[in-house]
């Protein structure tokens, strides 16, 4: 990390926090010594002084800007000058603070920035075999036919620039689609903003997000340039967009009408140009009939959809998965990886993984903690992720086994061919209507009943012509 600033007492206060959070810092006490230290030592993140001689800390921002676009670079002032802080915006500033500094604000404001940083840098690999070049990033893993079938749309999306919503349960890998189709845009290089709607209380979401002018309200003590206004020609993530309240949802409909946002206080619009990339894990048109998520910001958003696969319905990838988050725990720890026995490999195929891909990265770390070195077996899987009497089988009573075994050898002995295909195809189809009866046709209940999601549901009433 660099810390640019000519002033002893502010430097060495700044450095002393930076050192408390765990952090390598390399100090200049002006930009052409700034530059020789980024030269030298690439930062992941640049904490420069607006005052910092000869020519001033927005110089060395748009030196560094220009080198590394996707360099965080924080700005701070002892004035807090308005056309200061618009123009270090508009230079790429991650964010601009006046002195003093609250230690707990600041400190937040620095992890925000590294991992962004992160997030910008990372890209996301898509259907590669676990191997030691990509066990220390993220990766979208698996061959089975949807997520074939994914990696398609998001080459196709990617570069298009058009306005994304992705759609899946919690763990299925949201974030991962938002920055794969982020790195593979033409606004690679420029700013990746995330904003998770659910975890920033709604009080602060609109300003947040849009920003506020000195006076709005109480407190605002000085104009603040928000999330949007900072990803200008780059890429906003909208996580959880379907718990945004109503009355954001009104301005964020205005965004992407008009390409413009509104400040808190704010008479003038301004224009921006950023691509939105939304993801849920809500049914967003049973919000829309519920009222809960406005009807016109939906079509707004469903330019381009992407349902992601909940790893039931992909089990085939459960060992391919389960084998790269050994191997990248196994390298975060430094251990040596134990593998995976056949027997734990048919238990984790077993699961019904309701945390997704998620679930299962937490497994294996949990599997590889308790095993002691020893390869992760069958004790481990089903004493650390299985639930009571899951298992191969291990649901069914006897009954139904015979009933089941019994309509396998009709088969057998009617001499059918494909007769894997054929019965599966078979038992999907009746547990299908049957749902879909007993709900009276609430397709949104039968999904949740089934464990599937709701576009998954719509699928196989098609194949099979139900409903």
């Amino acid at each position: 990390m660099l810390l640019a600033n000519a002033e002893p007492a502010h430097s060495q206060s700044l450095e002393r926090l930076l050192i408390e959070q765990g952090l390598r810092v390399s100090q200049a006490d002006d930009m052409p010594q700034a530059l020789r230290e980024v030269a030298a030592n690439p930062p992941d993140l640049a904490i420069v002084a607006a005052a910092l001689p000869p020519s001033g800390g927005l110089e060395l921002l748009k030196r560094l800007k220009q080198d590394d676009p996707r360099l965080p670079v924080i700005i701070t002032s002892s004035g807090g000058l308005t056309a200061e802080t618009i123009e270090a915006t508009k230079l790429g500033a991650f964010d601009y603070v006046t002195l003093p500094l609250v230690p707990d604000d600041f400190a937040k404001l620095v992890q925000q920035a590294l991992d962004a940083g992160r997030f910008m840098r990372s890209p996301v690999r898509m259907d590669q075999d676990q191997d030691q070049e990509i066990t220390a990033g993220d990766a979208l893993l698996g061959h089975s036919r949807p997520m074939q079938e994914l990696y398609k749309t998001i080459g196709r999306a990617a570069g298009t620039g058009a306005t994304v919503l992705i759609q899946g349960e919690s763990g299925t890998g949201k974030e991962l689609v938002a920055r794969a189709l982020f790195h593979h845009s033409d606004r690679a290089a420029k700013p990746f903003v995330v904003v998770n709607c659910v975890a920033i209380p709604e009080t602060l979401l609109e300003s947040e997000l849009f920003g506020y002018e000195k006076g709005a309200f109480t407190g605002a003590a000085s104009r603040r340039i928000g999330k949007i206004e900072q990803a200008d020609g780059g890429t906003v993530f909208l996580d959880e967009i379907g718990d945004m309240p109503l009355a954001i949802q009104a301005k964020m409909l205005r965004l992407l009408a008009e390409r413009s946002v509104e400040r808190i206080g704010g008479r003038q619009p301004i224009a921006v140009d950023v691509r939105i990339i939304a993801a849920t894990n809500r049914d967003l048109v049973q919000a829309v009939k519920e009222e809960r998520f406005r009807e016109d910001l939906y079509y707004r958003l469903n330019v381009v959809t992407i349902s992601l696969p909940p790893l039931r319905e992909r089990r085939e990838d459960v060992p391919l998965l389960a084998d790269y988050f050994l191997a990248r725990v196994t390298r975060q720890l430094g251990v040596r990886n134990p593998g995976i026995t056949p027997e734990a490999y048919e238990l984790l195929g077993a699961h019904s993984w309701p945390g997704n891909v998620r679930e299962l990265a937490n497994a294996m770390e949990k599997c590889l903690i308790f095993g002691r070195g020893h390869p992760v077996g069958a004790e481990e899987v089903a004493s650390l992720v299985l639930e009571p009497g899951e298992g191969p089988g291990g649901s069914l009573s006897p009954e139904m086994d015979q009933a089941i075994r019994a309509w396998c050898r009709q088969g057998i002995a009617a001499g059918r061919t494909r007769l894997l295909g054929a019965l599966l195809g078979r038992v999907e189809e009746i547990i299908v209507s049957e749902t879909l009866e007993t709900t009276g046709g609430n397709r949104s209940r039968a999904a949740r009943l089934l464990g599937v999601s709701r576009p998954s549901l719509l699928a196989r009433l098609k194949k099979y012509g139900i409903g």
